[in-house]
């Protein structure tokens, strides 16, 4: 496609170039986010939160014994921008910490699908999923069901639909 010609021309390409400027940062402002916190134990109740555009993730937990564990949070929106997903985890597979309680919460989007693991897949091992009654999720949060939760926890999935905006 050839440059518009011209003072109309000019004025047009001078809208259009920063309005994909602006668009392309937008865009680059959504990549998918990967960052290490450190889950420490001694009772106290932590949060690790992270954002992406208009959506969060929010790790809240409580846990005892051992010494700090290294974990992940991996969040993303999808192409489409109709899903916000976001993973907690530790990357070496299990967690040797008790967990007295835990929550994850997303903000911007409700919670499509959302799953609690004991045990994290590496190293050939699978991931060992929680039993259903150790947790519950909302619309917004996944969180350890009080009496039930059996203390161990390595990872956290959550895929969240994202409001649309309907034209």
């Amino acid at each position: 496609m050839a440059a518009p010609s011209g003072r109309s021309g000019r004025r047009l390409w001078a809208a259009l170039v920063p309005a994909a400027l602006l668009c392309l940062a937008a865009r680059a402002a959504e990549e998918p986010s990967t960052a290490d916190f450190d889950v420490r134990p001694g009772g106290e109740v932590h949060s690790f939160s992270r954002s992406l555009g208009d959506y969060t993730c929010t790790f809240t937990y409580s846990a005892q014994g051992g010494t700090n564990e290294q974990w992940q949070m991996n969040i993303g929106v999808s192409e489409d921008n109709l899903l916000f997903s976001c993973s907690v985890w530790r990357p070496q597979g299990k967690s040797y910490l008790f967990f007295t309680q835990f929550k994850a919460e997303v903000t911007g989007a409700k919670i499509e699908y959302a799953m609690a693991y004991s045990q994290a897949a590496v190293g050939g091992q699978s991931d060992i999923p929680l039993k259903q009654e150790e947790f519950e999720i909302t619309e917004t949060t996944v969180s350890h069901r009080e009496g039930k939760f059996r203390f161990e926890l390595s990872k956290l999935m959550i895929v969240a639909k994202t409001p649309r905006d309907e034209l």
